[in-house]
């Protein structure tokens, strides 16, 4: 894959062809903290619906989401992070906390 990637073949760009998107990490996200139906993750995320799906498929191509059976009648499947998709929670947590520190503004400190 690092081969069929314009510029420097890099593992940073290889894995930001598959989580890249911002719909992508929050979905993980939303997944890591227990959101595992669809409409869960769609409000947990704000995403449009149709980018959502597409970003949920992918994830399950690349192997970072699974989805698992939860009723026959109608046919309904969730989502669950696999071992790929459990070693991205870390990175997850440094982006918020990098976002805590250069990308948010400050609360206002309590009057009194």
């Amino acid at each position: 894959m690092l081969s069929q990637l314009p510029g420097r073949p890099c593992p940073a760009a290889a894995a930001l062809e598959v989580v890249g998107d911002r719909w992508a990490l929050l979905a993980v996200r939303e997944i890591h903290l227990g959101a595992h139906r669809f409409s869960d993750i769609l409000a947990g995320t704000g995403a449009p619906r149709d980018r959502l799906a597409a970003r949920l498929k992918d994830l399950v191509a690349a192997g970072v989401l699974e989805r698992r059976p939860y009723s026959d009648s109608p046919p309904r499947s969730d989502y669950h992070l696999t071992e790929a998709g459990q070693e991205l929670v870390p990175v997850i947590g440094a982006l918020k906390q990098w976002g805590r520190k250069w990308a948010v503004e400050a609360e206002p400190a309590p009057a009194g």
